[in-house]
């Protein structure tokens, strides 16, 4: 049955996040031959409104206001509800990302709507959205679906492809003016403790270290094999905690959860917290001088040897087949 599916895309730093097109994707199947609508909070939005379209959006609503330029709590919250009370969708899809996750369980709760957080697959099954997630810290997976009212969703980015870009699509592109107010905060200043670079929630390549890289000099060969991949670089709470890179970096059970299609694990032993954040990676290529190193139990290929030997060969290596 034909269902109408708001799907929430995200700006970040000026540019449309790749987990916007994934969401349209993903809404596309729950609609079942429905209607997608895109949303669009911040400022400047014409172009990215013009490529969800692109991505497969039927049209576009977006809500231009200072207030939302900047991702808070209250401000996207009372959008996404003045939005919803617009068009009243059948389901909600956003992002599982930083702010998809602050905002999804305040807005289900405002609605009155069940919520599956963190999806990484979706089928439609006798009409109704099942979800597949990972629970255990990745050593399961559950399959959850909303029985009545709102299907309300987040998804984890580099799970569900994308449809392919049609920049032929049109659709309508509306504007609406919201009301933002009481806001409990505001954004003065935002200062960025990484450098600009590939996105680890979103990079399809990850080069990561952990301990083994023994201090913060030791991110450089990393990060030179990150930058001849087109890679992000990532990092064990070991390595953070010995404050050989900033958290930011922390992939993990208490950090970040990654997913991409290549994940170089160097001087990782493999903690469970730390393969919660990264065991469901498509390749994993392990760099350790311990062959007995539990990351080995994970790695679809595994070096035993010293990564400040291995990892320089290798930037050699990609050097000739990238250049």
């Amino acid at each position: 049955m034909a269902k109408k599916v708001l799907v929430l895309g995200e700006v970040k730093d000026g540019d449309l996040r790749n987990v916007s097109f994934e969401v349209i994707a993903a809404g596309k199947q729950i609609a079942d031959g429905g209607e997608v609508v895109g949303a669009l909070f911040g400022e400047n939005l014409k172009s990215h409104a013009e490529k969800m379209i692109h991505y497969g959006a039927d049209r576009v609503v977006t809500a231009e206001k200072p207030e939302l330029s900047q991702y808070t709590t209250d401000a996207y919250t009372q959008a996404l509800l003045q939005v919803c009370d617009l068009e009243s969708p059948e389901s909600i899809i956003i992002g599982h990302t930083s702010s998809g996750k602050d905002l999804a369980p305040r807005a289900a709760a405002k609605l009155d709507a069940g919520l599956v957080s963190d999806a990484v697959d979706v089928v439609m099954e006798n009409g109704k959205a099942v979800f597949t997630r990972p629970i255990y810290s990745g050593k399961a997976f559950e399959k959850k679906a909303i029985e009545e009212g709102i299907v309300f969703a987040t998804v984890r980015p580099n799970n569900i492809a994308p449809l392919d870009e049609n920049s032929s699509r049109s659709g309508d592109i509306s504007s609406i003016n919201v009301d933002i107010k009481d806001l409990r905060t505001t954004i003065k200043d935002v200062v960025k403790k990484t450098s600009g670079g590939v996105d680890l929630s979103e990079a399809k390549i990850i080069v990561a270290g952990g301990r083994g890289v023994k201090s913060a000099e030791g991110f450089k060969p990393l990060e030179e094999l990150a930058e001849v991949l087109g890679a992000a670089v990532g990092a064990s709470r070991g390595a953070c905690d010995a404050e050989y890179c900033d958290y930011s970096l922390q992939i993990g059970q208490t950090g970040k959860v990654v997913t991409p299609d290549l994940y170089i694990a160097a001087g990782i032993s493999g903690a469970i917290q730390h393969l919660a954040g990264m065991s469901n990676s498509k390749v994993i290529v392990a760099i350790n001088k311990d062959p007995d190193a539990p990351i080995f139990e994970v790695a679809d290929y595994g070096i035993i040897g010293d990564l400040f030997d291995v990892i320089p060969k290798l930037t050699e290596e990609f050097k000739k087949v990238t250049t």
